[in-house]
């Protein structure tokens, strides 16, 4: 198999156990890696500690401005694999993981693979928590394909492409990503930028190759699935502005059209049978396509905004010439006195 390297990217000292369960599941796995990469996210105290106590592991600073994609970047830029795979540091990775996912680059038309994410909730999970929706607690949702498939994208807390791809591209965009818990679909963004650069390359999604990923309390409720479907609608407008409409939203479409009105029906059928949880999914199901729309409008019309305004405010630089201003200042020539003035362009 390719050589491969792991980069796992954290931010904050309040996961420290959960990296260090990241950092060993990586040392566990079957195929052994060639090297584990951890990259912290401007936090000098937890920059040390994992330097003190991480041992095997490369630590490094971020080089730039924060975000998750930053950190990802400078953990590319200093591996040496011809793979490079992403683990969050909140994921624990089952052994046999990376060997699902690097079987399937013995076909060079592949760029990258995905594995399955399994949510590991810290209480249990809520009875009004649609498993149509596991992606908004960075989980594989129900509707996803149950044997390996080419997909649009995959997700970066369980992934691997080839070093080449991603530095084609130019890796994740400095500018677009996770900024602390705040999310952008960035890792969509990338699988859409490699396949387009590889000559129409494909993503896979292999559900055998699993991790775990941990769901705090905080975000088993109610308040938390809506601001992140919310933000979801906001970053794929974000993502639409980027790549265009079309290759953006395929994937939500095709999952709008098939998905959510399977699980509606299922959870009516259930809420007449007397079981009320079923009625409550199909609420929230409701509730966060809502928010999802809400937050993709919004989203567009803020850049909208954003984008006439900058078009308004752009400076208009007119040059007049040393003759003109001969006849503007009553024929007295006055050398080297462009003229600059500032105002809205035309329509």
């Amino acid at each position: 198999m390719p050589t491969v390297s792991v980069v796992i990217a954290t931010f904050s000292m309040k996961r420290w156990d959960d990296l260090r369960a990241a950092v060993a599941s990586v040392q566990a796995q079957t195929v052994p890696v060639l090297e584990t990469i951890v990259v912290i996210d401007h936090h000098p105290e937890l920059l040390t500690k994992a330097r003190n106590e991480l041992p095997d592991v490369t630590v490094l600073p971020a080089r730039g401005g924060r975000g998750a994609s930053v950190a990802r970047n400078t953990g590319v830029a200093a591996s040496h694999g011809e793979l490079v795979a992403f683990l969050d540091d909140d994921a624990v990775a089952a052994p046999r993981c990376l060997e699902a996912l690097l079987c399937h680059f013995s076909d060079a038309g592949v760029v990258g693979v995905g594995g399955r994410l399994d949510p590991l909730w810290a209480t249990s999970r809520p009875r009004w928590f649609p498993p149509e929706f596991d992606w908004t607690v960075g989980a594989s949702y129900l509707g996803m394909p149950t044997s390996a498939e080419p997909v649009r994208n995959v997700w970066s807390n369980n992934m691997a492409i080839r070093r080449q791809a991603f530095d084609l591209v130019g890796g994740f965009r400095d500018d677009f990503g996770k900024v602390g818990a705040r999310s952008r679909p960035e890792d969509t963004d990338l699988c859409l930028r490699a396949a387009g650069r590889h000559g129409g390359g494909t993503w896979i999604y292999e559900p055998a190759g699993t991790a775990g990923h941990r769901v705090p309390a905080q975000r088993a409720t109610l308040r938390y699935f809506a601001y992140r479907c919310f933000n979801e609608g906001w970053g794929k407008a974000a993502l639409a502005s980027l790549n265009g409409m079309g290759e953006s939203i395929s994937s939500e479409r095709e999952y709008t059209r098939r998905v959510l009105p399977t699980a509606l029906t299922r959870g009516l059928r259930e809420a007449l049978r007397g079981d009320v949880s079923g009625g409550l999914r199909s609420l929230a199901i409701a509730a966060g396509f809502t928010a999802v729309m809400i937050g993709f409008l919004v989203g567009h019309l803020t850049l909208l905004i954003r984008t006439t305004g900058v078009r308004r405010a752009r400076p208009t630089r007119i040059t007049v010439t040393n003759e003109e201003l001969a006849v503007g200042y009553g024929g007295h020539q006055q050398a080297d006195a462009p003229l600059a003035s500032s105002g809205a362009d035309g329509p």
